[in-house]
């Protein structure tokens, strides 16, 4: 029979677990005030077809609001419908309220993704599917780990260094000072060294256990051995040897041809509690942070965000809190001053300084139509902001996607670096039994054999061995990261350090990526107004900087009316561009008193030849030249003024003084680009490259056995992917793989830092090997030759080990 009692006290129980539930809730921000009473909130996206006006959107928008708990925003030059809904609301009814009032719609690709994705969390334990996403993120920064070659952190503590070093003095003080060896000391060091070589020496016997079942050596292995042998050897001499009567003496020698013959006893206990107190002090101060850069980009429990949003009613704006999750694209969200910028999105409203972050270069100014990004911290007064990405697809989770997989990258080679420094550790114990061996038959005596293959074992330093490389690397990367450069990995990091050459893709990467009309030369017979027109119009469709001028110069002239008789605004029909760059299309040209339509081409010259008279002299004379053609004739030459970055020609400098080939890669013809080249100090030009050519001439300068970095912008995406360092500038999304680096900065002298990083990093790294290696040989040798007490040689393994971690910390300044 069930206990009446029993049930109460777990009702009570039960109850009580609820509202510790709740109130962690609502401390994490849920508190049920954002769901809806159909379910929690889902958004997505739909694109639209068969929107007529901005009148119809309206429209269309108060059918959708009338259902219950939906939230509805609707971008009209990108016909697209942001709905945030009851997760239980499906979207097919919505598709039917659009469908009634005229629109077709469809879920974009990545909203079906994300459904499919939540229909199937939903039918497949849910309840684990956070968990799995957490682990999976940790499996990556952890893939094949080889962690357990190392001494496991959690388990040095300085309660077991403290308890080891006091049970060990009086061991030590009595080993070394015969005044003080009373009846018996030898008994009481066995004693006394007992819980320290077992339990204050544990981490470092579990950490060999573990290698032994996993077929690998330890790096603290040899270390272990040494304190297990040396107890085992001296309780052995107190048992079967005088070493444990009654009146025995003895005095620590610190040379292996002052020991006492074997015959006579020789004990070590001193050296089994001096290497364990020495390895857990050497452990403590030498404690390494291995917190990936994942850890510093975590933006954390944002809370929630102030938007502004038209009330559904009144059709005004009004403010209103809500969640960080449904922030939708299209939301003008206020952050106050101090606050973090949840997405990325350009300002409408104030002005203030910004910090970029964890990642990226100090603060900068802000003011109405500058791009802001999420992660970074409001510093001045309050900003308006216009989103334009949320969630996975803002610039600071791209960032985080990069980070991660450059610490798969890292954990590879670190591993690798791991495992061939615990190879040391069975060279070392092979060396230590030949050791013993030759001692015992050219010597005769057993005690000095085994105190010279103490010391064999105790100064190896694995570890010092396994740090060398990816410390620094790693630390080089971070640091690099931190100042906007951001590496793919290891590998990458040491080829920068061996690039001789230097290609820069002249636009987005010298110039300040805005250009303006300088000149306008008309043939013989042609209106000058008529050639930018037409430029204006064959251009309007593209974003690239010299289209854009082109579009302002012509707006400007019509709004001047300068011209004459020709329209406003000329018509383009039948658009097309060329793989070189070129645009085509139909055009009505004005002859007369009547429009005649013919085909109007926008194209860069590349050779001289293709132009004469004035035009070719305009096409030479000032920047990048444009030629406007229609009926097979060029009317006209258009050039374009592009403003070099401030620092170029300082960049430019400093790379060439540190011995790299400067390379300018550029569809201008070769004088304009050779002028261009001289004001920056730039040594050689690529001069009349199209688009379709780039890649076979980086191809072509590698072959001429050249070490390539190209520094690009989106536009080179094929070129980056066959240099040797492909270098990605201006992006504000960072998923492609074809660069190997992203420079998140605008300057660029972020290229020299980039370089100089490297060539530190790399040189440290170089540097840091030979010293291991130096080290290890060396105090083999002299352990071999019976000149260092196996104490000593404890020390400096422990030296050795700081010394290569400390020298490796400063990678993290550079």
């Amino acid at each position: 029979m069930v206990d009446t009692q029993e049930l109460r006290d777990s009702a009570r129980r039960t109850e009580l677990a609820i509202q510790e539930a709740k109130a962690a809730a609502i401390r994490a921000g849920l508190d049920g005030t954002y769901v809806s009473p159909k379910g929690p909130l889902t958004t997505f996206a739909l694109e639209l077809e068969g929107l007529e006006s901005v009148l119809h959107v309206r429209e269309v928008e108060k059918a959708l609001k009338e259902i219950e708990g939906i939230q509805v925003s609707i971008i009209y030059p990108s016909k697209t419908a942001w709905i945030s809904a009851p997760d239980s609301l499906q979207p097919g009814e919505i598709i039917a309220v659009l469908a009634e009032h005229g629109v077709r719609a469809e879920l974009t690709q990545s909203s079906l993704h994300r459904r499919v994705q939540r229909l199937e969390v939903r039918r497949h334990q849910p309840h684990r599917y956070i968990e799995e996403e957490r682990a999976e993120e940790h499996r990556h920064t952890r893939e094949d780990d080889t962690e357990v070659l190392f001494t496991a952190r959690s388990l040095i503590t300085r309660t077991r260094l403290i308890v080891s070093m006091a049970l060990s003095l009086p061991v030590l003080l009595m080993s070394f000072f015969a005044g003080l060896q009373f009846d018996y000391w030898q008994w009481v060091c066995l004693f006394l060294a007992t819980p320290v070589v077992t339990w204050g020496a544990w981490p470092f016997h579990r950490a060999t256990a573990a290698g032994l079942r996993r077929g690998l050596s330890a790096l603290d292995s040899a270390s272990s051995v040494a304190i297990t042998a040396s107890y085992v050897w001296s309780a052995i001499m107190l048992v079967w040897t005088p070493a444990g009567n009654i009146g025995y003496h003895a005095t620590s020698q610190w040379f292996a041809t002052d020991n006492n013959p074997i015959a006579d006893g020789e004990i070590f206990f001193d050296v089994a509690c001096g290497i364990t107190v020495l390895l857990l002090l050497g452990r403590v101060l030498g404690r390494r942070t291995r917190a990936s850069l994942l850890d510093a980009t975590k933006l954390g429990h944002l809370g929630d965000v102030t938007v502004v949003r038209k009330d559904p009613r009144t059709g005004k704006p009004k403010k209103k809190t809500i969640p960080v999750q449904e922030i939708r694209v299209g939301d003008d969200i206020i952050v106050p001053t101090n606050g973090v910028i949840p997405s990325d999105g350009q300002v409408v409203g104030g002005a203030a300084e910004v910090q970029s972050g964890i990642i990226g270069s100090g603060i900068s100014a802000v003011k109405v139509n500058s791009q802001v990004y999420a992660g970074s911290i409001n510093r001045g007064g309050p900003l308006k902001i216009r989103v334009q990405r949320t969630g996975s697809r803002t610039r600071h989770a791209a960032i985080r996607r990069w980070v991660l997989e450059s610490s798969r990258y890292q954990n590879r080679s670190a591993q690798l670096a791991t495992r061939s420094a615990s190879l040391l550790v069975p060279w070392a114990l092979t060396a230590a039994c030949t050791n013993f061996g030759l001692w015992w038959l050219i010597g005769g005596n057993l005690s000095a054999a085994f105190a010279t293959s103490l010391a064999i074992l105790a100064c190896v330093a694995p570890v010092a061995l396994a740090l060398s490389t990816p410390l620094a690397m790693r630390l080089g990367l971070e640091s690099a990261a931190r100042q906007g450069i951001l590496i793919r990995s290891m590998e990458k990091l040491r080829e920068i350090d061996g690039v001789t050459t230097i290609i820069f893709n002249r636009i987005g990467t010298l110039s300040q990526g805005e250009m303006k009309v300088e000149t306008v030369t008309a043939a013989v017979g042609e209106n000058p107004e008529l050639v930018v027109r037409v430029a204006g119009a064959l251009a309007i469709e593209s974003d690239h900087p010299s289209s854009r001028a082109l579009v302002r110069a012509a707006r400007e002239a019509r709004d001047a009316g300068t011209g004459g008789d020709i329209p406003h605004w000329i018509e383009v029909t039948h658009l097309t561009m060329t793989e070189d760059g070129n645009f085509s299309g139909m055009v009505e040209i004005p002859a007369g008193d009547e429009l005649r339509t013919c085909t109007a081409t926008l194209w860069r010259p590349r050779e001289l030849s293709d132009l004469n008279g004035r035009l070719a002299n305009a096409a030479v004379s000032g920047g990048t030249p444009l030629v406007v053609s229609w009926r097979g004739k060029p009317r006209g030459v258009i050039t374009l003024l592009d403003k070099v970055k401030d620092d170029a020609v300082e960049a430019v400098a400093e790379l060439e003084s540190m011995g790299v080939d400067t390379v300018m890669l550029t569809r201008d013809t070769y004088p304009v680009a050779r002028r261009f080249a001289d004001n920056l100090g730039i040594s050689n030009v690529l001069a009349g490259i199209g688009p379709t050519r780039k890649e076979a001439t980086v191809r072509s300068v590698h072959a001429h056995g050249a070490t390539v970095a190209l520094i690009g912008d989106a536009s080179v995406l094929s070129s980056l992917r066959v240099a040797d360092v492909g270098v990605l500038v201006g992006a504000d999304t960072l998923d492609f793989p074809e660069a190997d680096v992203v420079l998140l900065r605008d300057d660029v002298m972020a290229v020299v830092d980039m370089l100089t990083i490297s060539r530190k990093v790399s040189a440290l790294a170089d540097q840091n090997i030979v010293l291991s290696w130096v080290y290890n040989v060396v105090a083999m040798v002299l352990s071999a030759a019976g000149l260092v007490h196996p104490m000593a040689a404890t020390i400096m393994m422990i030296g050795s080990s700081l010394l290569i971690e400390y020298r490796s910390n400063r990678a993290g300044h550079f």
